[in-house]
């Protein structure tokens, strides 16, 4: 079956904000709503002709179980639009990207919003099981009695919360939390504390250069945040009088006798989220719309947990080889910076061929042009909405080759589990 082509039309995101702050009132569904809405209020689509909203996410709220059908209705689509939420970790909203691509390639839909969403300020503390089992009995005690009888096995360990956040960004199958990881990759590839701070450092500077220079309000629609006292409009984590010195004072956290990884060359937990509008070449013509860019192709892979921060290494691999293309032919190159050393270590295999070849990897794809990687800034700087980047750096790569007159562009990202993902898209 051949596959119809797929066109981005716009993409958009909310400002990031490190977890509890700026955005900590702000539940996952509204961090994505009033994108779709903006999205389609530039167009004359009517709110009954989408065809489906797909959204990532992965800390799904308790009240909201599928956050892209609550999306859907908020941004006040027809109750007809189906909605629904997917989870791929890092890449949930890729994968809602690459769901919106089959979907329209295959011909089955030529209206779909695509992103992803994440509150990791409302990630919860949970009971512990001990606590949890006494609730229970009390709730079953009818007695006053029973009650205190049920009351009198409490011990105040039991108050010993559960932190959802942290579970989540463990390995179950390896038992590495992310930041270990990337201590393994430092390690076992020789990548020095000084070129994580360096890398680290070049993050923020190019982040705060684009916010000045009006590069992310392009791609940024303000938010009220959900008291309405006040309108957020820029990242709140960049910052602009970050040093290579100042980085190299923070002692490791993740092997704190002799590791290299530090929360100032890691990505900050963030608030955030994103929204893509794709068409069909149908409601292209239909609707008078004017794309942005047209979504070639996409690839995802596995390897090792213990090793996920390489993830991008083979997904870029995939998706050339899936296309017939090459590095050579990407104008840009958008990688999630989830941490200095794992971006460090894709791009050393991109060039050795003794660590290629250690990951399976039978071409080098040649040097990543620090012109062309992450030209304004990535997570380290701007934060990891961890169910919105797969999508967020799509939006980002968008603009950039829009504002460049670039060709063709890759956004990657290392996933938690041990995956990756890419996607290529082409400026039109």
């Amino acid at each position: 079956m051949s596959l119809k082509p797929v066109y981005l039309v716009e993409g958009k995101r909310t400002p990031h904000a490190k977890a509890g702050s700026a955005l900590k009132d702000v539940q996952a569904p509204f961090l994505g709503a009033y994108l779709v809405r903006h999205l389609l209020d530039n167009t004359n689509i009517g709110n009954d002709e989408v065809d489906e909203v797909i959204f990532g996410n992965t800390g799904t709220p308790a009240k909201y179980p599928n956050v892209g059908r609550v999306i859907a209705l908020e941004a006040g689509l027809h109750k007809k639009t189906s909605g629904y939420s997917v989870h791929r970790n890092c890449a949930s909203g890729m994968e809602a990207v690459s769901q919106a691509y089959l979907k329209i390639a295959s011909g089955r839909h030529d209206i779909i919003v695509a992103g992803g969403v994440e509150s990791m300020s409302n990630m919860p503390l949970i009971y512990s099981r001990e606590m949890t089992e006494l609730f229970m009995k009390l709730m079953k005690a009818k007695a006053p009695l029973d009650k205190l009888k049920a009351l009198s096995e409490f011990r105040p360990p039991y108050l010993s919360p559960i932190v959802a956040i942290e579970q989540g960004l463990t390995d179950p199958f390896c038992g590495l939390n992310m930041g270990q990881t990337a201590e393994l990759l430092a390690r076992e590839l020789g990548i020095t504390r000084s070129q994580q701070d360096e890398f680290a450092n070049r993050s923020h500077h190019l982040a705060t250069a684009a916010i000045k220079e009006g590069k992310m309000a392009e791609e940024i629609v303000p938010l009220a945040t959900q008291k309405l006292d006040k309108l957020l409009k820029e990242d709140v984590g960049p910052r602009e009088n970050s040093t290579v010195e100042g980085l190299g004072k923070m002692r490791p956290y993740f092997d704190k006798k002799s590791g290299t990884v530090t929360v100032g060359n890691s990505c900050p937990i963030t608030d955030g989220g994103s929204a893509i509008l794709f068409a069909s070449e149908e409601a292209v013509k239909k609707h008078n719309l004017e794309p942005m860019a047209r979504l070639v192709d996409y690839h995802f892979h596995g390897l090792e947990p213990e090793r996920m921060g390489m993830g991008p290494l083979h997904a870029m691999d995939g998706v050339f080889s899936r296309t017939g293309m090459g590095l050579e032919q990407m104008d840009l190159v958008e990688i999630n910076e989830a941490f200095a050393a794992q971006i460090l270590a894709v791009k050393k295999a991109f060039t050795e061929k003794k660590v290629a070849d250690f990951f399976g990897i039978d071409k080098l794809h040649g040097e990543i042009p620090d012109e062309k990687l992450n030209v304004n800034g990535g997570a380290i700087a701007l934060g990891h909405p961890v169910g919105s980047t797969g999508s967020r750096l799509l939006v980002t790569l968008a603009h950039e080759l829009k504002r460049r007159n670039g060709k063709y562009g890759v956004a990657s990202l290392c996933i938690g589990g041990g995956q990756g993902g890419a996607c290529i898209i082409e400026n039109l």
